[in-house]
């Protein structure tokens, strides 16, 4: 998968219609220098030492601007899970049930052949899968 790369993520935000808060460059940097797809939770601990006055519903909304403004994805992969990746371009998503950690793959929608679908007005594509890492099936159990 290929790294974003902002230059300057005060304007990038502003070229999205986003007030540019110190508090949201740091969300969005954060957000685009982890391949993790953290969530509000881990966005939250990692952030709140830099910055006393943070709280979980500050990120929570922020993440949530970002998604409306279409310059993240809300992942939900689990039902009780949101997660979040900077990544908006075409890709798949793994889960291993092992670590928990969360991948992205490259995936052609293109060569699915969903001629069901011809005529419609698609707006969002996902793929998810979920199993053992290759990490994690090759650990033997004890």
């Amino acid at each position: 998968m290929m790294k974003i790369v902002i230059d300057n993520v005060g304007e990038y935000l502003k070229s999205h219609n986003i007030k540019p808060s110190y508090q949201r460059i740091r969300i969005f940097e954060y957000l685009i220098n982890t391949t993790s797809h953290p969530t509000v939770d881990e966005i939250y601990k990692v952030l709140i030492s830099e910055i006393p006055t943070l709280s979980k519903t500050t990120v929570y909304n922020t993440l949530n601007l970002f998604v409306e403004n279409e310059i993240a994805k809300l992942l939900t992969i689990e039902e009780n899970e949101a997660r979040y990746d900077a990544n908006t371009g075409i890709h798949g998503h793994f889960k291993c049930d092992g670590c928990g950690e969360v991948m992205d793959f490259d995936f052609d929608f293109t060569k699915l052949g969903v001629s069901e679908l011809d005529g419609f007005q698609v707006k969002q594509q996902d793929v998810f899968f979920r199993g053992m890492c290759k990490s994690c099936s090759g650990k033997t159990k004890n």
